[in-house]
């Protein structure tokens, strides 16, 4: 889980980022903008990623997988 609340754009698409390099099937990532949510499943979905956005209370969990 990668927890990116509290960080503005671009720190969560360098965090996913970073974290792709380890070439996993999946990834679950918090953020709590919908900037972010935009920027970051655009990313993604760059790399041929699908993302599925479950929005919370105060935050989005973002579900990013091949």
């Amino acid at each position: 889980m990668i927890d990116a609340r509290g960080r503005s754009c671009p720190e969560p698409v360098i965090m996913i980022r970073e974290a792709m390099k380890t070439k996993e099937e999946a990834y679950e990532m918090l953020v709590d903008s919908r900037v972010c949510v935009e920027n970051v499943t655009r990313y993604a979905s760059h790399e041929g990623y699908h993302v599925t956005v479950t929005e919370r209370q105060d935050d989005f969990l973002l579900n990013i997988k091949k």
